[in-house]
């Protein structure tokens, strides 16, 4: 990190302005030799400053720098920001002179990067950054905002402290025995300290479901035989003629999706195609593709035409998504019901129409299935990442381990190392810990000029 970067920070397009990012040892002396006005290497710090970007004597522009000393910037190294007129041409000029001049082009994430490597903040917090940027509903905004301000972090240090505690306490006990103040750790004081750890990592992971749902939404896969009314339940929920609603069976053969909120969370809907048994190669490639997104949704909501009886094909189907999370709507109530209900008497379902976007009972339904009407009761602070949540179950697995040991009456001080693991695991969530290879795979998925 001995180079200095630059990139821009705001989306290409016209606009009011533009900024572009720089930041390292050489920030303030490589932008002074493009700008016309006061000597920056001078001006205090967190200051901002009017002039020109010039090239040769021509001005290319009128700007605003900002110059921060640092360690009090984000990356904790000198950053200046230059605040063009919004364009492409203008601000790719200016973004090729600083590169001219000394530059290097910032890859992906880097500048995040640089804050979470000089210390500037953790891996969850860093993570939360692209989060916050990403965020399609005010649940995802709060759920990252949360994040970074370190609310997680401060639950996986607490644990990291917890761990290091014990295993300090037993190496006093092993190197220094004449210390009899100190506590003896036996297998039964550690075994009950485990389970304090145990059970809170659990909660964690049991919250962690929440956390996904409001980070990726949910995923509902929408089913049933052809001409059940799939499709048009899906542009009435979007609000959207999205889907091609015709009588002809078999006219969805390809996955749909689309997204809308419910009770401000985001649900992604999948419409599949129409299953029953057809000799069409197409249509029977949709269905199969149809079967494999039961196996993803969150979700399976079976749709039912309620103004005919239940089909050989409707039995099977009603059998099939039992085996999962399932939700089933009657449509065509419109119509006269000429559906066995009490063939349903063990199933959950609701009865409503798309004809007359009569659909508050199949909402309200989704929403109590997943308890959408008491997330905003808690704080919103949750593990979302899929790579943490396995190192959160990887730690789970080694205290179980541990506990196999000391069944077995193996000595305290062996049980050190799995207790190490353990931390270690801990320390990869906020990068106390961490592979410079997963780092680097982290951090390429931000948008560059962040």
């Amino acid at each position: 990190m001995d180079d200095t970067i630059c990139a821009i920070s705001t989306a290409s397009q016209v606009a009011g302005i533009a900024i572009i990012r720089v930041s390292g040892k050489d920030a303030k002396k490589i932008v002074n030799k493009i700008f016309k006005g006061k000597n920056l290497e001078k001006v205090k710090s967190h200051t901002i400053n009017y002039g020109f970007i010039v090239s040769n004597g021509e001005k290319v522009d009128e700007v605003l720098v900002t110059v921060m000393s640092s360690p009090k910037t984000f990356t904790k190294e000198d950053v200046v920001e230059i605040n063009t007129h919004g364009g492409f041409t203008t601000t790719n000029k200016v973004l090729e002179l600083l590169l001219l001049n000394g530059c290097r082009l910032a890859e992906p994430g880097e500048f995040t990067k640089r804050a979470f490597l000089n210390g500037r903040i953790d891996l969850v917090e860093a993570q939360s950054i692209n989060d916050l940027i990403e965020s399609k509903t005010e649940n995802q905004r709060k759920l990252a905002m949360n994040n970074l301000t370190g609310k997680m972090s401060a639950k996986i240090q607490h644990l990291m402290d917890y761990i290091l505690e014990i295993r300090a306490n037993i190496e006093v006990n092993i190197d220094y025995p004449e210390y009899e103040d100190e506590l003896v750790i036996t297998h039964e004081i550690l075994s009950d300290r485990l389970n304090i750890i145990k059970k809170e990592i659990n909660n964690i992971l049991k919250e962690s479901k929440t956390g996904k749902l409001i980070k990726n939404g949910l995923n509902i896969a929408l089913i049933g035989k052809p001409n059940t009314g799939k499709s048009s339940l899906l542009n009435k929920l979007i609000e959207e003629d999205k889907a091609i609603v015709t009588n002809i069976p078999g006219t969805t053969r390809d996955i749909i999706e689309s997204s809308f909120l419910l009770n401000g969370y985001l649900v992604n809907l999948i419409d599949t195609a129409g299953i029953r048994k057809t000799d069409n190669l197409i249509e029977k490639m949709g269905i199969d593709k149809s079967l494999e997104q039961i196996e993803n949704a969150d979700l399976v909501l079976l749709i039912l035409d309620g103004s005919k009886k239940l089909s050989q094909e409707d039995k099977d189907l009603l059998k099939k998504v039992k085996k999962y999370n399932y939700l089933i709507f009657i449509n065509k109530s419109d119509l006269n019901l000429k559906i066995e209900t009490e063939y349903l008497k063990n199933y959950d379902y609701v009865i409503g129409n798309t004809l007359n976007n009569e659909l508050e009972e199949l909402k309200n339904k989704i929403i109590s299935k997943f308890s959408l009407d008491l997330i905003n009761e808690k704080e919103l602070v949750f593990i979302t990442n899929t790579e943490h949540h396995a190192l959160l179950k990887d730690t789970l697995n080694t205290i179980d381990s541990i506990f196999k040991n000391i069944k077995k009456n193996v000595p305290i001080d062996m049980l050190t190392i799995d207790l190490g693991k353990c931390y270690e695991n801990l320390g990869k969530i906020i990068g106390k810990t961490y592979e410079e290879d997963l780092i680097n795979e982290i951090f390429k998925n931000f948008c560059l000029g962040k």
